[in-house]
């Protein structure tokens, strides 16, 4: 359990310092947004859940969530979710209608954070 731990918070540092770095580099404040967030100690990380998603979106929606997605509720249109992680029933769910995936992925198809939403 200790191991995977480590690896996990290994993968947080990466992925802020990821962030900052395409922060600087593209002049976008939303990058920076998301370290800072993910950067919080672990009882204020944000987790959400689907039907608070499908609540706050539209379709064809990006939405990014720093921190963790839930499966309790329903996704009613097609968008795209990045999170940090995911549960196993909000991954089903969100594939059914549209495209769950990770931050990184998030950062190479949109560099410029132009039309994401945060939510959490």
């Amino acid at each position: 359990m200790r191991q995977r731990k480590d690896v996990r918070n290994e993968e947080i540092k990466k992925l802020i310092s990821e962030l900052k770095k395409l922060s600087i580099d593209n002049n976008v404040k939303i990058w920076k947004r998301i370290a800072e967030d993910l950067e919080k100690p672990v009882r204020q990380k944000r987790i959400i859940n689907l039907y608070k998603v499908d609540k706050y979106s539209k379709e064809n929606d990006t939405i990014i969530v720093p921190g963790k997605v839930l499966g309790t509720g329903d996704i009613n249109h097609k968008l795209t979710i990045a999170a940090f992680n995911f549960s196993e029933d909000a991954l089903k769910k969100i594939s059914e209608k549209g495209n769950a995936i990770s931050i990184q992925e998030l950062m190479k198809q949109n560099p410029t954070g132009k039309n994401i939403k945060i939510l959490g």
